[in-house]
């Protein structure tokens, strides 16, 4: 801000855009709103309801609810979150309870939300322009950053911000780094209606979580709201596990198993789960006998301390920034990052405090992000182990007393 005198200034008002409408892009843009900013929202999705928004996320205190605090949002947030869904439970793969940690009342530490919701409570006024999809980023044009759409449309921004993933068509203009394959694969699959279809289950998985760790896989549950559970088999094998079941999954194989597995045949893939896991206790593997469509996802990741030479008028946030395992960090990050980058901005008089505003941001990002993404590359290492007592070790260093 640049002030001829004690009761007239002149404001500058940056163009930016944020690329991406998920938690990073969606706290960057409402906290910006809470300033009077303007800011282009650019989602490619068509719609905030296109596809399944996914599963419930923990907002940890100093991460993610320092976010929606700084959003004005915290209140809001409190109303819908699931404080009893931090509840966690470890069993044995015979299905012996080991640890049934249970928060107090009053523990509002990491009370879970569904991604929808909190979605649905970022966007608010915000104006969104759904069905937009960047193709390309370019730095330093004579009138600013130069955003390329698939539709054959240019803009130009004086700050575009990649909150756009783990697939970001940001990063490219600020760094050469691809994500790589962890080692770790999920199939995702859900239950719903879990209280009156399947009481059992709705007991074993309780309030919030359960785990189960076995050698080199495990299987999680976690409670949604509405009675929908969203379950997580984990397993170590190599990206083609799927066209070679023998060499790589089946140890012990079935008669009559194909050895290649089609991931869109539900029915194919959870017999070849249930095989996978055979051994278990039954009502352990009904969390997969009674799962509806099966999602594969591989994991992976950005190098642990992802930085890069910066760039004026390009910057990232989130999975585009510094994808990790999803090990209930990632999300909250995203969000602080968001949060604090458009405080930045709006504080920002001029293009060269824009710049400088950006580049300290930047920096602040990186040594927290590659703090965590140690954390979280380890934790991924003990939670699917050749020695399932690691995952138990690592939870009782980690949970509270």
């Amino acid at each position: 801000m640049h002030c001829l005198s004690k009761i007239q200034c002149i404001y500058v008002r940056h163009r930016i855009a944020v690329i991406g409408g998920g938690p990073a892009g969606l706290t960057f843009a409402r906290v910006l709103h809470r300033h009077d900013h303007p800011v282009t929202v650019i989602e490619r999705d068509p719609a905030p309801d296109a596809r399944p928004p996914g599963g419930t996320l923990d907002l940890h205190e100093k991460l993610g609810q320092l976010a929606l605090s700084k959003a004005g949002l915290l209140a809001e947030f409190q109303a819908l979150s699931r404080p009893e869904g931090q509840a966690m439970r470890i069993l044995d793969t015979d299905g012996t309870v080991l640890r049934d940690w249970r928060p107090r009342p009053d523990d509002r530490a990491n009370p879970e939300i569904d991604r929808g919701q909190l979605r649905d409570l970022l966007l608010g006024p915000l104006d969104v322009r759904w069905g937009q999809r960047v193709t390309e980023v370019v730095p330093g044009t004579r009138d600013g950053v130069l955003v390329h759409f698939a539709d054959g449309r240019q803009e130009t921004f004086d700050l575009v911000v990649g909150a756009d993933g783990a697939r970001s068509r940001v990063r490219p203009a600020v760094s050469a780094a691809t994500p790589h394959y962890t080692g770790v694969t999920l199939i995702e699959t859900s239950l719903d209606d879990v209280d009156t279809r399947h009481p059992d289950l709705a007991r074993l998985i309780g309030d919030g979580s359960v785990a189960v760790y076995g050698v080199n896989r495990a299987l999680v549950a976690q409670r949604n709201s509405g009675g929908h559970v969203k379950v997580y088999a984990q397993f170590r094998a190599p990206l083609d596990w799927h066209t070679d079941l023998d060499r790589h999954v089946n140890q012990n194989r079935r008669a009559g198993m194909d050895a290649s597995l089609d991931l869109a045949d539900a029915d194919a893939v959870r017999s070849s789960l249930l095989a996978m896991f055979d051994g278990w206790a039954a009502p352990v593997l009904d969390l997969l006998r009674h799962g509806t469509a099966f999602v594969h996802r591989p994991l992976y990741v950005l190098p642990v301390s992802h930085t890069w030479t910066h760039v004026p008028g390009v910057t990232l946030l989130g999975d585009a920034a510094h994808l990790m395992p999803p090990l209930g960090v990632g999300a909250n990050l995203a969000m602080l990052e968001g949060a604090e980058l458009a405080e930045s901005v709006a504080a920002a008089p001029g293009p060269g405090d824009l710049d400088e505003g950006v580049r300290a941001f930047e920096e602040q990002m990186w040594a927290r992000a590659g703090r965590w993404a140690k954390i979280t590359a380890v934790g991924l290492e003990r939670l699917v182990s050749p020695d399932p007592a690691e995952a138990l070790a690592l939870f009782d260093e980690v949970q509270p007393s």
